[in-house]
């Protein structure tokens, strides 16, 4: 038995120690890949990613321009809100607090200035 428990723990120091730990806190979101038709999901759960509406341009991730048009909402930072969930690209769940978001965004009056912050 405590053969059993070493082996454990062997195992998950091992996964810990070439990044390979199976925790869910350990998943990068590549924000800027994310652009198109978003719903708004009520439940965070059922959502594709969490995300921070920030106050200030200065320290959001992705500046986000909400396109009139799916059609338009074509590259990094233009997202097409629907109101239809099936025909959405990706879910959105707007939190209220920045520490438990994937990203933040910081929506725009300007198209050209939409995209990753950096």
């Amino acid at each position: 038995m405590i053969i059993k428990i070493l082996r454990r723990i062997v195992l998950v120091l091992a996964l810990v120690a070439t990044g390979n730990s199976p925790s869910v806190f350990s998943a990068q979101v590549d924000f800027c890949k994310v652009f198109g038709a978003v719903y708004v999901e009520k439940n965070p759960q059922l959502a594709d990613y969490r995300v921070y509406e920030e106050d200030s341009e200065a320290f959001c991730n992705i500046k986000v321009y909400e396109a009139d048009s799916r059609v338009f909402a074509d590259r990094e930072g233009l997202w097409h809100f629907t109101d239809t969930k099936a025909f959405a690209d990706f879910t959105i769940y707007f939190e209220s607090k920045k520490g438990l978001a994937d990203f933040s965004v910081y929506f725009i009056e300007v198209e050209s200035f939409a995209g990753c912050n950096n």
